[in-house]
């Protein structure tokens, strides 16, 4: 049994009434356990079943079927697989597996694991009883105020404590904003292409969706003003821009800014690797330029630490703190302490900058290792400009439109790219291409013995 059994059964069992709003759901463990199958397959399930809203993670308290979730009674006969949808099959398929050029996954053998272990050692010893009682719904009060400084230090964005929210993840952020400020009718403009899961759950939370064309200086504002001037949200990737990595140029960053305060139109800034910017200094927030408070800003640590930390923020306007604190004491689950604790530490303690000033470095290096690598074996079909920073790299097909072929030959040989035809929602104006990480690849020899394997197939598919 799979994953996708798991999430079908659930969706079965909530549309026909079996599992009803409020429900508590079977632990992960004893789930596992009854069914017989490793916890990372339920955990998964679990995972995509919360990203879609059907279930709710209340922390120690488990996870309930969502309790404000309405179930049309013509979907009670049949309940459609959104796992169905190939391309969505395809990506989380590839988070679940391990291989060469995995995306989104920092320099996992150059972390400083001896000094995160000694801070775990250090914080867990001294826990107190006053830890046990209920956690901040904001989040640990002295890992916002470490986040607020490096914030104001490395960003250029002006915010205090009061401001974080500290989530569990993207996907959970993004919900939290819009409990807290969306209503139904309201527009939202995602870029295209644009974060594929980011995409996924805007699908089926917004029922008015639409999309602005990025261009080699980041979102189309012009296109924005054209054409949507009665949207309530803009959702954009202003550093380095998912997937094509390209950065928002300064004049349309005050051109989308001055946009948002003349429509009254909010801003969600997406700052998943802006730490990393190799050509010249780090590329300031598009927040740290809001002089009108239209940003709401979203960080996370799964590109600078760790993934399996599950830990990202938010910060919000002053003037919207009330509404989001009353949103997050009844949507927004929090995290462990502990880990908050570990991570406020690392912070800190000086760590975290060290640590990030040793990766800006290493993924320089890296990234042209693997760039002039995959330009040796594959500069015939392929086209791979290197932007001014980030976690992966594009490769453009020079003809045709064959990159989920290609994908899954390459996906054979464990090599996790994925086609950059998917992150598009429309058919129209796609481009074709690979997108792959190159952050755990350590020498150039690695990176071309990884090419060789998929080499004579890929040669086949272009003669």
């Amino acid at each position: 049994m799979g994953y996708k059994d798991i999430y079908d059964r659930f969706i079965n069992a909530i549309h026909s009434g079996d599992l009803k709003p409020g429900e508590r759901a079977p632990s992960i463990r004893n789930l596992a356990q009854e069914l017989g199958v490793a916890k990372k397959t339920v955990e998964s399930a679990y995972d995509i079943l919360i990203g879609e809203g059907y279930l709710v993670s209340r922390g120690p308290k488990g996870t309930l079927v969502n309790p404000d979730l309405v179930i049309d009674a013509a979907y009670r006969d049949h309940a459609p697989s959104r796992l169905d949808d190939p391309d969505l099959r395809k990506i989380v398929d590839f988070r679940d597996a391990r291989g060469v050029f995995q995306l989104g996954i920092p320099s996992l053998d150059e972390f400083p694991y001896k000094k995160w272990l000694l801070l775990s050692g250090k914080v867990t010893r001294s826990m107190t009883y006053e830890d046990m009682n209920h956690p901040s719904v904001m989040g640990h009060l002295p890992l916002r105020q470490a986040i607020a400084n490096y914030l104001n230090i490395s960003r250029g964005i002006d915010c205090s404590a009061d401001q974080i929210f500290i989530t569990n993840g993207y996907n959970s952020s993004l919900r939290l904003i819009l409990e807290a400020m969306a209503s139904g009718a309201d527009k939202v403009i995602f870029e295209e292409p644009g974060y594929f899961f980011g995409q996924k759950l805007l699908e089926r939370r917004i029922q008015n969706l639409d999309y602005a064309p990025v261009d080699s200086e980041g979102v189309n504002v012009d296109f924005l003003v054209a054409h949507h001037s009665d949207a309530k949200f803009v959702i954009t990737t202003p550093s380095h821009q998912s997937p094509l990595t390209v950065s928002l140029s300064l004049p349309r960053r005050h051109q989308l800014l001055n946009w948002a305060q003349e429509n009254q139109a909010w801003i969600i800034e997406d700052d998943y690797d802006g730490e990393f910017h190799f050509s010249r200094k780090n590329i300031p927030s598009l927040k740290s330029l809001d002089v009108f408070d239209r940003v709401i800003y979203v960080g996370t640590f799964s590109k600078t630490i760790m993934p399996s930390l599950r830990t990202a923020y938010v910060v919000i306007p002053k003037a919207l703190i009330p509404q989001f604190y009353e949103t997050a004491e009844i949507v927004e689950t929090g995290l462990p302490l502990l880990p908050q604790k570990i991570l406020e530490l690392f912070i800190s303690s000086g760590a975290f900058f060290k640590h990030l000033k040793r990766m800006r470095s290493l993924y320089e290096s890296r990234r042209r290792m693997v760039h002039d690598a995959f330009m040796e074996m594959y500069g015939d079909y392929f086209d791979m400009p290197l932007q001014n920073g980030g976690m992966h790299i594009v490769a453009f097909l020079k003809h045709g439109a064959k990159d989920r072929e290609l994908c899954n030959i390459w996906q054979s040989h464990n090599l996790q790219v994925l086609p950059l035809s998917m992150w598009y929602a429309q058919k129209k104006h796609r481009k074709y291409g690979l997108v792959m990480g190159y952050t755990n690849i350590k020498s150039k020899e690695d990176a071309l013995s990884a090419l060789r394997l998929p080499y004579q197939q890929t040669r086949e598919l272009f003669s």
